[in-house]
């Protein structure tokens, strides 16, 4: 079935043939990110598929209620093998073949094998992403200049902050021209039309209890070690504060036992992965984000979304959302008496943290929107043909969703 877009669209007579690529659909920012600007796209009349390195995780049923075709191209234990070689051919064909205009690889991952693989594909756009501050694990000089390499046969780099682009063009020397900063989307309505203080899903000490979602997976850099710390103070003077902690991680074990070894086990609530985040941020009278590094933090923006009050640290992509005291506080990263000091300020004046809240939900709904992401992507994804027509690859007009023989194995319906 074809699809057109609006009308008042100037490009309404065409539509873009997308192939997203994600490491795996597990919960994480990125993984949200891609589904949601996945369905949106869908939802404006262009071609979607998304391809992941391991198909696996929660996030892969919304792309299958959605009927967006799913394929795998499995990097198993490295890409650099024989197996990665022919997951890289094998994308390339499957690219080629199918005519897309578009390859947007989202992660490290997904660079490393699509951008390749859309190099030789010849397909027009092919965008690399940097979503993060601090390098993974994976990176060694030798790597650096392979990851290097990657962004020249890239015709865009998409970044989430103006802190990541500085560091591309600082420390790896990537031209800022190439560079794109897009912020991230927020699913406006279905944070905001949460935010209506409903009784919690789990067991609340008394009616007078105060709720603070952190929602963030369990590693050194979220900081939940210096939160932990500040709640000690924190309960000293509101005894009945309960941190909502939302996500999981290698970290647990050893944040688990520090509650115990603090005697806060009453005030923290350990509730794992969750897809409901909009439904439990409703519960909550504000959010706390105390990260050592960041770069756009998707649980920032959907708090602030929720219509919470915030309390941020000055890292990162965080001071490019929030103005300190105006739509949100931020405390230095690492001072577990500066993130209690604002915490604490936000529990003993809610004529101080209401009008916080109201700013942060202004904030988002004006200029964090899903909308404002798909047009800015459609806008960058026609740039290139636009500029070099000869690229240009025609919209096909067969089905999409067709079989394709050789690649049918990894195709999840």
């Amino acid at each position: 079935m074809s699809h057109q877009l609006p009308q008042n669209n100037p490009h309404a007579a065409s539509h873009i043939r997308v192939l997203y690529l994600v490491d795996t659909l597990n919960l994480g920012g990125t993984e949200t990110q891609v589904v949601q600007t996945a369905l949106h796209m869908r939802r404006s009349g262009h071609d979607v598929t998304v391809g992941c390195l391991s198909i696996e995780g929660p996030l892969l049923r919304n792309l299958q209620e959605a009927q967006i075709p799913v394929l795998e191209f499995s990097k198993g234990r490295t890409l650099l093998s024989v197996n990665g070689f022919w997951q890289l051919a094998r994308l390339s064909v499957f690219l080629r073949r199918k005519k897309f205009q578009v390859l947007h690889a989202y992660d490290l991952w997904a660079n490393l094998l699509g951008i390749p693989a859309a190099w030789l594909a010849r397909t027009p756009v092919r965008i690399a992403s940097r979503r993060y501050l601090t390098d993974l694990d994976w990176y060694r000089p030798w790597r650096r200049k392979v990851i290097s390499l990657i962004y020249k046969l890239a015709t865009h780099i998409v970044v989430n902050a103006s802190v990541v682009r500085d560091l591309l063009v600082q420390r790896d020397g990537v031209a800022d021209e190439r560079i794109r900063i897009l912020y991230n989307g927020v699913d406006i309505d279905r944070f905001a039309l949460a935010h209506q203080r409903k009784r919690p899903p789990f067991d609340a000490t008394s009616e007078s209890a105060k709720f603070i979602a952190v929602v963030a997976n369990f590693y050194p850099a979220k900081g939940h070690a210096c939160l932990i710390t500040a709640a000690t103070h924190i309960c000293r003077r509101f005894p009945e504060t309960i941190f909502v902690l939302i996500g999981d991680g290698k970290e647990r074990a050893r944040l688990e036992k520090q509650v115990r070894r603090a005697g806060l086990e009453r005030n923290f609530l350990f509730l794992g992965y969750r897809q409901d985040v909009s439904e439990l941020l409703s519960c909550c009278d504000m959010s706390v984000l105390p990260s050592e590094t960041e770069a756009t933090s998707n649980a920032l923006l959907e708090a602030m979304a929720a219509g919470l009050p915030v309390v941020a640290t000055r890292v990162g992509g965080a001071s490019e959302i929030i103005e300190d005291g105006i739509n949100g506080l931020l405390v230095a990263p690492r001072d577990p008496a500066a993130l209690a000091a604002a915490i604490l300020r936000l529990l003993s004046d809610a004529a101080f943290a209401q009008p916080l809240g109201r700013a942060a939900q202004n904030k988002i709904q004006s200029e964090f929107a899903f909308d404002r992401l798909s047009r800015e992507l459609e806008e960058l994804y026609r740039e290139r043909s636009h500029k070099h027509p000869s690229e240009a690859v025609p919209v096909p007009t067969s089905n999409f969703a067709e079989k394709d023989s050789l690649l049918h194995q990894g195709h999840c319906q």
